[in-house]
């Protein structure tokens, strides 16, 4: 899609792509997937730049970063950001980025939640959980939220999250079968991770924006239209937006 020109410019991702050439097989090779997961992750782009926009002062913490290049594309001067991952996935990380005054790497299982006291107290704070919801259960993501509000004393989260049916019916097909994950779980209604967490929902984002299905053309547009929008995606897939009351 970068190299297209489409949906997402990430001249880091081509170029890590280009020196390591990851393999693709079975249903991660789908371009529906690519489509969904370039338009996802523009979807949190823009939701970050006009937050930080708003804030120049406010704390970045992004969850489950993998290779992402996020704080690359946004070219972010002057915000203090943490990129989280297991300790093996930042490790691989640290192949491609560089750490500076502003920008940190922290190898953490971020369900355990010490890793946040790496960070400042008292910080107006962004949270995105980009595809990483689905891997915790309740008893795990609600204790991380209610850190959270804790630690900083203002918090926004961005997060998508499945919906209970598409974790149940992933266990037959789904991209993450292929590298040995069996058991994801869903959220039906965003009230649900509001107790005891200090965050109130405040509303739900477009996955899946006309604005970005109008870049695809021809069959791909009506084909992505009929099958990944409206209201039938989002009895599969849901993107939650919260902040600390």
């Amino acid at each position: 899609m970068s190299k297209r020109g489409i949906l997402l410019h990430d001249p880091m991702a081509e170029a890590i792509w280009e020196q390591q050439g990851f393999p693709l097989k079975g249903t991660a090779k789908s371009k529906w997937l690519a489509y969904y997961m370039g338009m996802r992750a523009a979807v949190f782009d823009r939701w970050l730049v006009a937050r930080l926009e708003e804030a120049p002062e406010t704390l970045v913490i992004q969850i489950g970063c993998g290779l992402d290049s996020r704080v690359h594309r946004l070219g972010v001067r002057g915000h203090l950001w943490y990129d989280v991952d297991f300790p093996e996935v930042i490790r691989e990380r640290r192949r491609y980025y560089a750490e500076s005054d502003h920008y940190h790497m922290l190898g953490a299982d971020a369900r355990e939640c010490p890793w946040l006291h790496e960070m400042p107290l008292g910080r107006n704070t962004l949270v995105v959980l980009e595809g990483v919801s689905m891997y915790f259960r309740r008893e795990e993501l609600l204790p991380l939220l209610a850190a959270l509000t804790e630690r900083f004393s203002g918090v926004s989260v961005l997060m998508d999250c499945y919906t209970v049916f598409a974790a149940r019916a992933s266990k037959y097909k789904n991209p993450i079968n292929e590298v040995g994950v069996t058991q994801l779980y869903g959220v039906d209604w965003p009230e649900e991770l509001e107790t005891g967490t200090g965050l109130v929902f405040i509303g739900e984002r477009e996955l899946t924006p006309g604005w970005m299905t109008d870049q695809l053309a021809g069959f791909d547009r009506a084909f992505f239209r009929a099958v990944f929008t409206g209201a039938s995606a989002k009895k599969i897939y849901r993107l939650f937006e919260y902040e600390k009351k």
